[in-house]
């Protein structure tokens, strides 16, 4: 596998309004700590495009993952969203598709998408507003979540449900506004072929990350320096030095940069057995799980 000099982590948030609290940016370069990029700076979603816009233009060999799904579930039922006719055919269709219907939202929201009579059918949108074609219990699942669960690998939620702290839904079609305009810009694994030089986006979770680093399920949120650099140091990372404390999504973000740097010159997770072409390109994967 090719070589990167420096490894981005993306914590993202979907949440309403301009700025967001719950974004984060970190990069790990060489053997150096990671660093937060702007630290103490809220983000908007906006300029987080500015910046892998930027990253784009300056084809940095730079490893970038966000914390977002890319794709909702496509195998199960043979489509995203049954029973209606405009249901996309891949990955790329349905980001268009949601930028279509949620366009004119500010801030990258998908207020709109949700709002569409035939895209809410597919989702819990809140306690007794549950569309007629939300799959009962946890809701749909990708095969990378299916497979993840089912080696125990991470414990992923359904990106289908919109509700709850654990709701990954609402950022990932925030996200997918972002994919469309990043599309043939910056290649995501495992849509694009890796090129040879220049940037890679590709889909994590963080708790991949706390995992590697030793922490326990249900409890891999770090709010402190002092356990930060003791997670970094599980991953043969040099510490941060922060002292007190500090937000679980910088915390996140700086995690996952060093974990990223730790994992990509391997051949496994490039290579995960389940993954085929057509499952690339309907439903994508996340990186690290094997």
């Amino acid at each position: 596998m090719r070589r990167f000099s420096h490894f981005a982590a993306i914590d993202w948030s979907g949440a309403r309004g301009a700025r967001q609290p719950g974004i984060a940016l970190a990069i790990a370069s060489g053997t150096a700590a990671p660093a937060l990029v702007r630290p103490g700076h809220i983000w908007s979603r906006a300029e987080i495009l500015d910046w892998l816009e930027a990253v784009a233009a300056s084809a940095d060999n730079m490893l970038i993952g966000f914390d977002f799904s890319s794709a909702f579930a496509f195998a199960d039922r043979g489509g995203y969203f049954p029973e209606w006719t405009d249901s996309p055919s891949d990955v790329r269709t349905l980001w268009a598709l949601v930028e279509r219907l949620a366009g004119d939202d500010p801030h990258y929201e998908a207020g709109a998408f949700l709002a569409h009579p035939e895209a809410r059918r597919h989702f819990r949108h809140g306690r007794g507003d549950v569309g007629d074609l939300f799959e009962a219990g946890t809701g749909r699942l990708r095969i990378v979540e299916r497979h993840q669960r089912a080696t125990g690998q991470a414990a992923s939620v359904s990106n289908f449900n919109l509700v709850g702290a654990a709701q990954v839904g609402k950022a990932s079609l925030s996200g997918m506004r972002l994919l469309h305009r990043l599309s043939g810009r910056i290649p995501l694994w495992p849509i694009d072929p890796v090129p040879a030089t220049g940037p890679v986006l590709v889909e994590i979770y963080t708790s991949l990350a706390a995992r590697a680093a030793g922490l326990r399920p249900g409890r891999s949120k770090i709010r402190d320096g002092a356990a930060l650099d003791a997670a970094l140091a599980a991953l043969g990372s040099p510490p941060c030095g922060f002292s007190g404390p500090l937000s679980d999504h910088a915390a996140d973000a700086l995690l996952s940069a060093a974990w990223l740097r730790r994992i990509a010159s391997g051949t496994a997770p490039w290579a995960p057995a389940p993954l085929t072409d057509a499952l690339a390109q309907t439903e994508g994967w996340t990186f690290g799980i094997i």
